[in-house]
């Protein structure tokens, strides 16, 4: 953060010891002098002139402190309020290097508010506020479960197992992760919503068949729905004491179970936000509900077949054909489109839970990511491509800082986003790093590829350290992350082990050349503890234990 002063402004220096190397041409200031920049000139004062200052200073109002004889300032000596004003237009991993200078920026940069604002944007409201710590407003707990978040982060580049779930009879078309409550809810071409346990992988129950295609499925902790190909929406809510919320067995109930109409085409979307509840058709129209009174509240009109949406504060996304829209959902007005964003269909859409970046999956194989500004008006630009696939890309799913994909290639793509944003917290700054163009010739690939499975996936869902997906062979897979992390913080242990060690010994040997104590000795103490350490592990004393054993 730079501070720049005015050509015209008296800035006066009074016991300065070091040298001014640019404006006063390298000469040595003396303990009583005071020296004026005006208009980019020095000017030397002398004891007469010093004093008149002096006097019309005070009479203005203006004091100066009495000399202090080698004093140093240093940007803690700022007040805590400005320092924290300066730490807002840092990332984590500057606020992390500079709360590593001194106890004092340890104490103000972890004690920082941001980092509830930092955990926020990248991951939204965390499932328990019991992590928080007592009343759950410690901000320090924030940066210690931001810590704990970054970390798992890392998970899905280690090694994992897959759990395969059997249940459905035909293709699954749709699958929801609902990661806070640890549930996947599956439906598809056998009419049947099924709900699974996301991290024991254990069917716990399934729906009666509701009469057509299951296209979309959108789930919270208050509510339940289902789109079909008829049109409708059918919606449980939530049973109190229910350890999974909703009761799917039950017969039906007006109380607890409900459909409502209003497309006229199939529904293939769902999404719920706060109050409201959003569906989308063939029908070429995105329609807002009221949640508790389920009425239509508007209708969005497209020039063609809805294929996803994904609502965020007042505003929602979607595509429809190869077009992508940003709504108003109060007004139903229009706020910015981006037409012939894909060589085909934009079947997929995702955003970042802060809402600046948007994600779109095509026919023609390719993602696209754009950065969504609201100043006056609605901005899209696209700042970086991938095209993993060879097939259709059909669901997206993000959990920062990665970007999951299905396709009909029957492959997975795990992309980390990480590397375009360079530049300091967007929630501040409002700007995002310029990524690689979208041209072909500079598209990013893919961190990772999951594969094998030769058939089209549908849809996929991502948690923590868990991804669930559905394809046409009607089996819902979880990829499990769950030892990688485990894996990851036992090697994490090593490294600090490590770390200790060398300490130890260099610290041994700085002793040792300082003249403490004899050296030979020491050799030789240490010569002889590492002999003994040898010939426990060594290789003729495992042999003679294994003797024994066999014996």
């Amino acid at each position: 953060m730079a501070f720049e002063c005015r050509q015209d402004t008296e800035i006066g220096l009074k016991n300065c010891s070091g040298k001014c190397v640019d404006e006063l041409g390298k000469s040595e200031l003396l303990s009583n002098q005071i020296v004026f920049v005006k208009n980019g000139k020095t000017e030397s004062l002398g004891t007469e002139k010093q004093l008149s200052i002096s006097k019309s200073n005070s009479e203005i109002g203006l004091s100066f402190s009495e000399a202090l004889p080698n004093q140093h300032w240093s940007f803690s000596d700022l007040p805590p309020a400005l320092i924290s004003e300066i730490f807002n237009y840092l990332d984590p991993k500057g606020l992390g290097i500079v709360s590593c200078v001194n106890t004092y920026l340890y104490r103000l940069a972890s004690d920082h508010c941001v980092w509830k604002d930092f955990y926020y944007e990248r991951w939204g409201q965390p499932a328990t506020a019991a992590n928080l710590g007592p009343g759950g407003s410690d901000e320090n707990s924030w940066k210690k479960l931001f810590g704990e978040r970054e970390f798992r982060s890392k998970t899905f580049m280690g090694r994992y197992s897959i759990d395969t779930l059997y249940g459905h009879k035909e293709a699954v078309r749709t699958v929801f992760v609902l990661a806070s409550k640890k549930l996947v809810f599956t439906s598809g071409y056998d009419q049947v919503v099924r709900m699974w346990d996301l991290e024991e992988g254990l069917s716990i129950t399934s729906s009666r068949p509701l009469g057509c295609t299951i296209r979309a499925v959108a789930a919270d902790t208050k509510l339940l729905v289902a789109g079909g190909t008829d049109g409708f929406i059918h919606g449980w809510k939530v049973e109190d004491g229910n350890p999974h919320l909703f009761d799917l067995r039950a017969p039906q109930n007006q109380n607890m179970e409900f459909r409502i109409w209003g497309h006229d085409g199939p529904i293939t979307c769902l999404a719920l936000e706060f109050g409201k509840m959003y569906s989308g058709s063939w029908d070429m129209t995105v329609r807002v509900w009221d949640r508790s009174s389920l009425k239509c509240l508007n209708i969005l009109v497209h020039n063609d077949w809805v294929w996803s949406l994904i609502p965020h504060d007042t505003t929602i996304g979607s595509t429809a054909g190869s077009s992508v829209y940003i709504w108003d959902t109060a007004s139903g007005s229009l706020l910015s489109v981006i037409y012939s964003a894909h060589a085909g269909n934009a079947y997929a859409l995702a955003q970042c839970h802060s809402g600046k970046l948007l994600f779109t999956g095509g026919e023609d194989g390719s993602i696209h990511m754009f950065e969504v500004t609201r100043n006056v008006k609605c901005n899209m630009r696209r700042i970086a491509t991938w095209i993993p696939h060879t097939g259709s890309v059909y669901s997206l799913a993000f959990e920062f800082p990665w970007l999951v994909s299905a396709s009909s290639d029957g492959k997975i793509s795990l992309i980390d986003v990480r590397k375009l944003l360079k530049t300091s917290k967007i929630s501040h700054t409002g700007k995002i790093s310029k990524g690689s163009n979208a041209d072909q010739k500079n598209v990013e690939p893919p961190q990772r590829m999951l594969h094998g499975f030769g058939c089209n996936l549908f849809s996929v869902g991502v948690g923590s350290d868990r991804i669930a997906c559905g394809g046409e062979d009607g089996v819902i897979r979880i990829w499990n992350f769950s030892q990688a992390l485990e894996i990851e913080q036992r090697i994490q242990s090593l490294r600090g082990m490590k770390l200790e060690n060398r300490m130890r010994r260099r610290k041994l040997q700085i002793e040792m050349s300082s003249g403490k104590g004899n050296p030979g000795e020491q050799c030789s103490a240490a010569a002889k503890k590492n002999q003994m350490n040898s010939d426990k592990n060594g290789w003729h004393n495992r042999r003679r234990v294994g003797g024994k054993v066999k014996v």
